[in-house]
């Protein structure tokens, strides 16, 4: 593995995100829905930092499977979403990769009459998107990489650790399963 953004590097990043949440909503009550599972290490962070009136919950959405490093079709569950009728929205999530699946998660919560939806991802491939939506908020832009650590996996490998780091090719043929 190469170490890609350090521990340090992160929460700086967490706290300057935090910072334009907090500026952008000036104080109105805000729903965070966090992508499960690669975002919760990002959502506890940043939750503990935003400083609003505050309501949270999960939903998950898959679309890699096993030890893909391509995407597949998109699956969403949506149980866990909290009431969201005329709220302010912020979806969270680790990584805007192709943004399909943000996409798609933000028509959803939309759907369910939110008053306003918008993103924040913790990293952001802008070589791999391929829809015109674009988050509002963006922590790191990183290279086309595959990328573990601070909740996302490789086979359900590394979401502990507390750095970012860009998984070799070596590794990616490896079966780091725990």
């Amino acid at each position: 593995m190469k170490p890609l953004l350090t521990e340090t590097e992160l929460l700086s990043g967490v706290a300057r995100l935090a910072a334009e949440i907090r500026s952008s909503y000036r104080g109105r009550p805000l729903t965070m829905i966090g992508v499960m599972t690669g975002s919760v290490a990002f959502l506890a962070d940043l939750m503990r930092r935003v400083e609003l009136p505050l309501r949270v919950g999960v939903i998950q959405a898959r679309s890699y499977r096993g030890g893909d490093t391509r995407p597949g079709e998109l699956v969403i569950h949506s149980e866990l979403v909290p009431e969201v009728q005329d709220r302010d929205v912020l979806l969270v999530d680790d990584i805007f990769d192709t943004g399909r699946t943000l996409t798609a998660l933000v028509e959803r919560i939309s759907e369910l009459g939110a008053r306003s939806v918008r993103s924040c991802v913790l990293l952001s491939k802008p070589a791999r998107v391929e829809v015109t939506y674009r988050p509002e908020f963006v922590g790191f832009e990183i290279p086309d990489r595959f990328v573990v650590g601070y909740g996302m996996d490789y086979l359900d490998a590394y979401r502990n650790l507390p750095y970012v780091a860009e998984l070799e090719d070596v590794d990616l043929h490896r079966d780091q399963r725990p």
